[in-house]
């Protein structure tokens, strides 16, 4: 029997990282893995695909350079499934390798099959073929993420109603469509097809979507979607959905029907470790599937850690990296650095973007924290003006008293790249006076942060101006 010290069940990027630095350690690490998904949901259906179907529809559409050529250009005329397909399965392959080799190369064991526990310190894996191997453990890592959630009443077929893990399988694209739900799969969803040119309905049981987002972005999304003619439906629960020869009907409890060629179910999503058997090892997930873990990522049996979407909020493949990495690193003894999980970034691909790191205006007037608003939009940018982005926008929020940033939030192109500067400057405790002293390459949307730092200052000396006092008013160097 195989000996390990180090265990992972998932290969997605939590695992990965996991294993990859146990095996840096001098340790030796395996990770299990089905078959079909080496590289986890990330890769073969979640993060990856959708991203890079996501560029497909920009590039296919023409859509962000409309500003420049008219709102009828488009780079082509009739997209097929076919058109997304290629380039996804393309980048997926490719990951594939890239993930394959880098196991192979710091020589951790790649096990093929399903896991499941025989105890605290034993797992079998069964292969495609029926063969049982046992293997021992010192330490394990649970890494085995989500599957979308599935209403019992709901008949998914991969066709005309699909979840998030099946909607990259339509064998056409719809001229409409239901999105059940308007969480970040769910939106992110509806604003690729309705770029597509897909009517799309969303139907939502609360009043408003996003809720940890900035009300303002959330705004300016809203707005741009529903220009793209996408239709919402707040406050309402979804009853029951028929199926028909020529498509489908969502009655809603309200009485509302809403018929469409497809309905797309991303109401939430559910652990995996039920089918690992994660009694045997003394562990039980909640009612979600979801493993609950302390501040150093280990569960209730110490020695076995889980890190990644199996753990719940926040759910990203940037998170679950570095969750995988310290639980890799807190089971060995090997110290690793404080970390901040207020100024991790959040990205959301919709299109446009959405990126953040720190707090919202909401949470801080909340919070009765005194802060002041920054603001520079694309349409006031060369770079911005360059590209046809009429329509972005990047917001410093900034502490009143000691001038500290709080908070950025970016709105439009290339918003998941813009935000990791303020989160640079937030991290090493810097003011808004870097950025109103620092130069940035022009032009470029990175200037953005210039101009709103000084948005920012100028209201703080308009104050200052009033009051006829500093009390932490005081200009920085410009």
């Amino acid at each position: 029997m195989d000996h390990y010290d180090l265990v992972v069940i998932g290969s997605g990027p939590a695992g990965q990282k996991a294993a990859i630095a146990a095996a840096k350690l001098g340790k030796k690490a395996a990770v299990i893995e089905r078959r079909d998904m080496v590289g986890g949901v990330c890769i073969n259906t979640g993060t990856i695909p959708s991203k890079t179907m996501r560029e497909a529809v920009l590039y296919l559409t023409g859509l962000n350079q409309r500003e420049l050529y008219g709102q009828s250009y488009r780079l082509k005329t009739d997209i097929t499934v076919g058109d997304l397909s290629a380039r996804t399965s393309h980048v997926v392959g490719k990951e594939i390798d890239v993930i394959q080799n880098q196991l192979s190369r710091n020589r951790v064991a790649l096990l093929i099959g399903n896991a499941r526990f025989l105890g605290p310190h034993e797992i079998e894996v069964e292969s495609i073929g029926g063969d049982h191997k046992n293997i021992t453990f010192d330490h394990a890592v649970i890494a085995v993420g989500t599957k979308p959630a599935r209403p019992a009443s709901v008949e998914f077929d991969g066709a005309t109603i699909v979840d998030s893990d099946q909607i990259l399988g339509m064998n056409r694209v719809p001229q409409s469509m239901v999105v059940v739900g308007a969480g970040v799969i769910g939106i992110e969803y509806a604003s690729m097809f309705a770029a597509l040119g897909t009517k799309v309905t969303v139907v939502e049981r609360r009043v408003s979507m996003l809720d940890f987002v900035d009300r303002e972005i959330v705004e300016a999304l809203q707005y741009q979607l529903r220009d793209r003619g996408v239709t919402f439906r707040f406050g309402e629960s979804v009853k029951m959905v028929e199926k028909h020869t020529s498509g489908t009907v969502t009655i809603l409890e309200s009485g509302k029907k809403v018929p469409a060629d497809t309905v797309l179910y991303s109401a939430g999503r559910q652990g995996v470790t039920e089918e690992l058997g994660v009694a045997a090892a003394g562990l039980e997930g909640d009612n979600r599937g979801r493993l609950e873990v302390d501040d150093r990522f280990r569960t209730a049996v110490p020695h076995i850690y889980a890190v990644g979407d199996v753990i719940g909020f926040p759910a990203l493949a940037s998170t679950a990296m570095e969750q995988g990495r310290r639980a890799a690193y807190d089971a060995f003894g090997e110290p690793v650095g404080e970390t901040d999980s207020s100024k991790h970034p959040i990205g959301i691909y919709s299109i446009p973007e959405i990126s953040f790191v720190g707090k919202t205006e909401d949470e801080l007037t909340a919070a009765n924290v005194p802060f002041e608003v920054g603001v520079a939009r694309y349409r006031e940018l060369a770079r911005g003006t360059i590209m046809g982005d009429a329509y972005g926008m990047l917001k410093l929020l900034v502490d009143a008293q000691d001038r500290s940033i709080l908070g950025v939030h970016v709105f439009g192109s290339n918003a998941a790249e813009l935000v990791h500067i303020g989160q640079t400057v937030m991290g090493c405790g810097g003011t808004i006076d870097y950025l109103v002293d620092a130069v940035f390459n022009y032009p470029t949307l990175a200037e953005g942060y210039k101009v709103a730092a000084l948005d920012a200052v100028n209201k703080m000396r308009a104050i200052a101006r009033v009051t006829g006092a500093g009390n932490g008013y005081e200009l920085g160097a410009e």
